[in-house]
């Protein structure tokens, strides 16, 4: 057993615990650089999917992902399906948004064991998936790997994690893959992946920088924030990251753009719009906060104030608030009856049918919610007379 152990965690022997190495030649556009320009793109895919489902169109290249992830969003209530056909943003999805990115990812494969295991014709076992997705944390970034080696139940999966951007499969050499940084970091603690917290303005910097020691998808402590917010709304974004141009479009009203600046502002209107899709005024705080610009951070501390103005984290809530006390119910106002009996009579039976809303006896006049049944008694009364 001691020595079956040490093999296995080894990667000796024949557990394969680590992966096969593959011994065919390595295409010589394969690198670093290529591979984290791809898994950017194809991690970027799905938080542009879930960020234009409001409506904001990207003014990025971006294809979107593929109609298997598009669904596992709307099926995990990232995206939700609105009565009218159109997808929108929920809750869930903007709290999805501001994720680190290794949490962003496991939400995203827990969704997809999730559904495969109440799948019961996938042929896919949970526990196996799990498994095959700690392997591939272990697995070396850059070396490609015999697929070959797999079972047939792993090969399977494979599709899958290229629509995730976890592994590389080369379009002419099928029996092998290469792990991406999102799969090799799964189970590191994320400061080797880039944050949305910590530098989505990063999504357009050059794959050349890599090779440093930071990585194009992660970030070796914080980086400097890019929004600055006056106490008159006026919002400024120092970025040219779309997906953050996205991001800020669904709580504010952004109408100037600059080669690396956005303006807009926040208004009862934009916030209305943003709590409708079901972002909160905490959220849209706790957004601001996080991606505070540099400058904001020195003058909380000088002057020992918050970073936020108070002023508009305060107008935030109340704009929340003042939606929430407000219910609006379609319906038919009745009024301009010629004496009391008529009203009174209207009135009643609307209230006798379960329709009457709201009434007002001093003025002559009530709200139904329906109109049928009324139109009718009304037409009723009057062949009687």
């Amino acid at each position: 057993f001691k020595r079956s152990l040490r093999l296995a965690l080894t990667g000796g022997g024949n557990h394969n615990s680590f992966g096969v190495p593959s011994s065919l030649l390595i295409p010589p556009e394969i690198d670093l650089p290529f591979l984290d320009r791809y898994a950017r793109k194809k991690w970027e895919d799905v938080l542009h999917f879930v960020v234009s489902s409001v409506g904001y169109k990207s003014v990025g290249d971006g294809s979107g992902p593929n109609k298997g992830v598009k669904e596992l969003l709307i099926a995990g209530r990232l995206v939700d399906r609105r009565p009218n056909g159109s997808l929108g943003i929920t809750q869930a999805g903007f709290t999805f948004l501001l994720q680190e990115a290794n949490a962003q990812v496991w939400t995203l494969l827990l969704l997809w064991l999730d559904v495969l295991g109440n799948n019961k014709g996938s042929g896919l076992d949970p526990v196996d998936m799990l498994s095959f997705l700690f392997m591939l944390a272990s697995l070396e970034l850059g070396r490609a790997y015999d697929t070959n080696a797999l079972t047939e139940e792993r090969r399977n999966m494979l599709p899958s994690l290229v629509d995730f951007g976890l592994i590389y499969i080369p379009q002419h050499k099928r029996s092998m893959f290469f792990p991406t940084r999102l799969a090799t970091t799964l189970t590191s603690g994320g400061n080797s992946l880039r944050t949305i917290s910590e530098g989505v303005t990063a999504a357009t910097q050059s794959a050349q920088t890599s090779q440093q020691a930071l990585g194009p998808l992660g970030g070796g402590g914080e980086q400097a924030g890019s929004v600055v917010i006056e106490t008159n709304y006026r919002l400024y974004a120092y970025t040219q990251s779309a997906l953050q141009i996205a991001v800020l479009a669904l709580f504010a009203k952004l109408n100037m753009r600059f080669p690396d600046m956005v303006a807009g502002r926040l208004s009862r209107s934009s916030i209305r719009q943003a709590i409708n899709f079901g972002i909160t005024a905490d959220q849209i705080i706790s957004y601001l906060a996080a991606h505070a610009h540099e400058q904001m951070h020195r003058t909380a501390a000088l002057t020992n104030k918050p970073v936020l103005p108070p002023t508009v984290v305060d107008q935030i809530r109340l704009w929340q608030l003042e939606n929430e006390r407000m219910k609006t119910t379609s319906g038919f106002l009745f009024r301009d009856f010629t004496d009391d009996r008529d009203y009174l009579d209207t009135a009643r039976f609307s209230e006798e049918i379960g329709v009457l809303v709201w009434r007002n006896d001093h003025a002559r006049m009530f709200f139904a919610n329906k109109h049928e049944q009324i139109k009718d008694f009304l037409k009723t009364r009057k062949r009687a007379e």
